[in-house]
């Protein structure tokens, strides 16, 4: 599932913010509604970010349990369960509804039943009123447990059902018990816990009987880091792809064996080691991460999980040759179709990312002094890093070809409109593969040729054979300064020109 970053929604009578959010396809008909809808209760912007995100991870975690499988819980969670019933009778100074009478609720769950069709005259005696009250005591709390199971989406059989109802009415008793001993002036015990007897494995550590499904996680790191809904998008993927081999959306579940598994079963499925590491655990070991700082989990399980890459070289991307390059410049030359016209040859004297000079704007193309640029500005669409915000001069072989008078023609908006934006609203996804294609028709097959990246490889290979001071490339094509020196000062585009006006013509 993709998952979207929503914002809160300003009730546009009210002022009020609420979270508005589509149901994934797979759990509609769980859910029984098209969309999740409801109020953020309050008209402050900051705070309604803030609630937002506190909504979103709960949301999420509701949904991942929808999706998970039937499953047992543990004495810890119910324990949970009890505590949280415990706080809620506390603070509406007892079970709302009812007139819970502690004697009655001590002995909620023995075998006597109340049968609520027996005739009313019978019930004049003692006996037969508390056994009036443990019935409507407990039909409350199968009730409360019903609910609970309904806010947090999980799905458990009868015996976990009935055991979910219990912990809630064993929290309500103390709850009544504590609340008495404060009547009588008694606050020495005014919030114990219950009693762990009742449970099987205590767990004191709150964090070991939460639940944090992989999706809130995520969504909290999200909210936090503010990836680029690319990255987002390619993440999630990886997120669902785990919970579907492992059987569950729990993160607090997930061990490191059950990642050396996953990581063994992309193995034998092909993938490459560099794409597992890089694509596959990375993201994962970020996401646990988030979790444990921001104290969700106890341990990163992915945190000891490696693997070794080892680059062949018969799978490193290389350069255009001179002769490649000179084929495609010469083929775009004569074309019509403006990204395969321009986009190649802006590569080709720049060493920049195909996807930033698809999202080049008119007003992105100006002059400094006497120098011609292009900027490329995170306004028009997102950049891989900081380093990518940067002004790059333009070669002469660039203007000499007619591209200002082209850009000039189209007056304002994206230098090529005609190309459509991805599902992420970037023209860069498209730009690749129009040109990918491109290229290799012009056949230029080589497995070790990236139809975009080639053009950054050959123009590090030109910095270095014309001499090109390596920090002056770096800023030209946006890679990460060297070193602490690199970052002290600017790097003017009179430098930057200077040093581009080293590499000549190429001719063809």
């Amino acid at each position: 599932m993709a998952l979207a970053m929503a914002r809160p929604w300003k009730h546009p009578q009210t002022g009020i913010y609420w979270l508005r959010k589509r149901v994934p396809d797979d759990l509609r008909a769980a859910v029984g509604k098209l969309e999740e809808k409801f109020s953020l209760r309050t008209r402050d912007p900051a705070e309604a970010k803030r609630r937002h995100v506190e909504a979103l991870v709960a949301l999420e975690e509701r949904w991942g349990n929808l999706r998970a499988l039937v499953r047992k819980l543990d004495g810890a969670e119910l324990h949970g369960v009890s505590l949280a019933a415990y706080s809620w009778c506390v603070g509406l100074k007892g079970p709302p509804g009812i007139i819970w009478d502690s004697d009655a609720a001590s002995h909620l769950w023995d075998d006597e039943v109340y049968d609520v069709h027996r005739p009313f005259d019978l019930l004049s005696d003692a006996a037969t009123a508390r056994s009036v009250a443990k019935t409507v005591h407990r039909s409350w709390c199968q009730a409360r447990a019903k609910g609970y199971l309904a806010d947090h989406g999980l799905k458990v059989d009868d015996e976990d059902e009935a055991k979910i109802a219990k912990a809630i009415g064993a929290g309500a008793q103390q709850a009544v018990l504590s609340l008495k001993r404060q009547a009588n002036g008694d606050f020495s015990l005014s919030a114990p816990a219950p009693q762990a007897s009742s449970f099987q494995n205590p767990v004191p550590d709150a964090r070991q009987h939460e639940k944090f499904a992989f999706q809130s996680l995520l969504q909290g790191w999200a909210a936090e880091k503010q990836p680029t809904q690319k990255t987002l998008y390619s993440w999630t993927r990886v997120v669902d792809q785990l919970a579907a081999f492992v059987g569950h959306a729990d993160a607090v579940r997930i061990t490191p064996e059950d990642l050396l598994r996953w990581k063994t079963s992309l193995l034998e499925a092909g993938l490459r080691t560099k794409t597992i590491r890089d694509s596959k655990i990375a993201p994962l070991r970020a996401i646990l991460q988030w979790g444990v700082d921001n104290r969700k989990l106890a341990a990163n399980p992915a945190a000891r999980i490696v693997i070794d890459v080892r680059s062949r070289m018969t799978e490193r991307i290389r350069g255009f040759t001179e002769e490649e390059a000179g084929l495609i410049l010469q083929h775009a030359a004569r074309e019509q179709d403006p990204v395969r016209r321009w986009v190649p040859l802006l590569c080709a004297y720049s060493g920049a990312r195909l996807s930033e000079v698809c999202q080049l704007r008119v007003k992105d193309i100006f002059q400094q002094g006497e120098i011609w640029c292009m900027k490329f500005d995170p306004e028009a669409g997102s950049l891989k890093n900081e380093n990518s915000e940067r002004a790059v001069p333009l070669h002469p072989a660039i203007v000499a070809s007619g591209f200002l008078k082209f850009v000039k023609a189209i007056g304002t908006g994206p230098v090529f409109a005609n190309l459509a934006a991805d599902r992420f609203g970037n023209r860069g996804g498209n730009g690749t593969k129009v040109l990918g294609k491109w290229v290799r028709g012009l056949g230029l097959t080589d497995e070790r040729l990236s139809p975009s990246h080639s053009w950054r490889h050959r123009f590090k290979t030109l910095g270095r054979q014309f001499g090109l001071a390596p920090d002056i490339v770096n800023a030209i094509t946006g890679h990460h300064r060297k070193t602490v020196a690199d970052s002290y000062g600017e790097f003017p585009v009179e430098a930057l020109s200077r040093e581009l006006l080293k590499i000549p013509t190429l001719a063809f």
